[in-house]
């Protein structure tokens, strides 16, 4: 999450953000577009979506753990960047470290790779930052500028907010299809949907007791196409298990949408819907612009998937053209790309409205 509170002459704007891992869990957030007293709120939990990464080695957060980076999230960097103007921020523990504010006031960033809904999720990444845990912190922050600015007005700007919010994915990869789990033992694929999203029901509906209104929640991808996994079969073709593995958590997060509509009054929740987005991109990549949709642009082994991205490890240099970044991540073009659809695109990819129709309610 990033949180972002900064002053323009005698108006205030804040600026939040939650994250975790690109396909594993990635955001949710809020925007608020308060126009008569030029107020916004951009939130985001869950996961990091990340963009132009030249990476190496690993992200906690915003924190890059590693030799260097040129990274940005899908929602973060489409909406802040071009379409609002709001650059990146520092990670939560840094400018909760800063005892004078400083840091805090232009902005925190919540986000943990390998960020779960169930705490147990990614305990092989040993600094990961649980959703539930991401949300606290958000509860700390929330205190503080309580303190400053006063209980009414961060109520009636939370209310004008925008959330978005993906979770889900890290909750397989790093979790259910990890082999040091036994959560595929305990649980069938429905059994373990139901616990997901039971458990995902609570944190949203946590969020909406702290204030949130408007949520964006980003479905979980084509998890079978991704390096990762087809390094796991034959190379070429994804793997119709795993992505029949997760089909029970996304029909379960829409009907589980429908049902926050209706119980929590004055909430209103849209679904981005990026498992077909991507299954367009695969079918017609060649129309985006993309020539490689089988590997990725910086790892090692069977389609570069085997082992993700290293330190110090050389990247493609036709990165634009790779549909994925590295074994788990797609590459900046196909974030910006989902970004763009999921702002202004139609009912097949996000519903029941888009994005710019929900900033402007």
């Amino acid at each position: 999450m990033v949180f972002r509170l900064f002053s323009e002459g005698k108006k205030w704007r804040f600026h939040c953000c939650y994250g975790g891992h690109f396909w594993h869990d990635y955001a949710v957030a809020w925007s608020c577009f308060w126009q008569k007293l030029q107020l916004l709120f951009w939130l985001y939990f869950g996961r990091v979506w990340w963009l132009n990464c030249r990476v190496f080695g690993h992200f906690f957060g915003a924190v890059f753990m590693g030799v260097s980076a040129d990274c940005l999230w899908l929602f973060g960097a489409l909406l802040d960047s071009e379409l609002l103007g709001l650059p990146l921020i520092p990670a939560y523990t840094e400018a909760s470290a800063d005892t004078s504010g400083d840091k805090m006031r232009y902005g925190v960033n919540y986000a943990s790779a390998a960020a779960g809904i169930l705490d147990i999720t990614g305990r092989n990444f040993v600094g990961r930052i649980p959703f539930n845990r991401q949300i606290k912190n958000f509860e700390n922050t929330l205190d503080q500028i309580t303190d400053n600015l006063g209980a009414p007005d961060v109520a009636q700007a939370l209310a004008k907010c925008m959330f978005f919010v993906g979770m889900g994915s890290n909750d397989y990869l790093n979790n259910y299809l990890m082999p040091n789990y036994d959560t595929k033992n305990r649980y069938n694929p429905q059994q373990y949907a139901n616990l997901l999203v039971q458990q995902y029901s609570q944190q949203l509906t946590r969020l909406y007791n702290l204030g949130a209104r408007k949520f964006v929640i980003g479905g979980v991808g084509l998890m079978g196409c991704i390096p990762s996994i087809l390094a796991q079969g034959n190379g070429n073709v994804c793997s119709e298990e795993v992505n029949q593995l997760v089909l029970p958590f996304s029909n379960n997060v829409k009907s589980m949408l429908s049902n926050l509509n209706t119980n929590l009054p004055g909430s209103k929740f849209i679904y981005a819907d990026i498992k077909n987005m991507f299954q367009d991109l695969l079918t017609n990549y060649r129309r985006y612009g993309f020539s490689v949709i089988n590997r990725g642009c910086c790892g090692i082994g069977r389609n570069r998937g085997q082992i993700t991205c290293l330190p110090l490890q050389t990247p493609c240099p036709n990165r634009d053209q790779y549909i994925f970044w590295d074994a788990f991540h797609p590459t900046e073009a196909v974030n910006i790309l989902f970004g763009r659809r999921a702002f202004n695109g139609g009912p097949e990819l996000v519903y029941p409205i888009n994005i710019q129709q929900l900033a402007a309610l």
